[in-house]
């Protein structure tokens, strides 16, 4: 089993049952002792403001902000650069603990060793 995992979550409110696979596993594997990086990319970043997540509904998936709170208490969640600058979201609009950061950190958690990629 890979000891990191790194998931990138394309999809918000727009395909709410991708993102909130996405989530779910995330906090799953934090639970389960991984060490987990969640990217918030395309319409998932808007996850990264305060509140965003309290608006998401999906009927029978645990709440969007408990997910998010389990991930970011024990690992780390980025939102992608080119995403939150075609939103305007800059570092001091994010959650406390989300920290703004582009491809070349993608890739290189990614390919980490002993790291497994998922995208959602």
């Amino acid at each position: 089993m890979a000891k990191k995992l790194v998931i990138k979550v394309t999809a918000g409110a727009d395909a709410p049952e991708r993102c909130s696979q996405a989530f779910t596993v995330a906090a799953v594997a934090v639970a389960s002792g991984v060490e987990v990086s969640l990217w918030l990319t395309g319409e998932s970043a808007w996850f990264a403001l305060p509140g965003r997540a309290a608006e998401f509904e999906l009927p029978h998936a645990a709440p969007l902000p408990d997910l998010l709170d389990s991930v970011l208490a024990a690992g780390r969640v980025t939102l992608c650069t080119q995403c939150a600058a075609r939103r305007d979201i800059t570092e001091k609009d994010v959650i406390e603990g989300v920290r703004i950061a582009g491809a070349q950190v993608f890739v290189q958690e990614a390919l980490g060793d002993e790291t497994q990629a998922l995208v959602y």
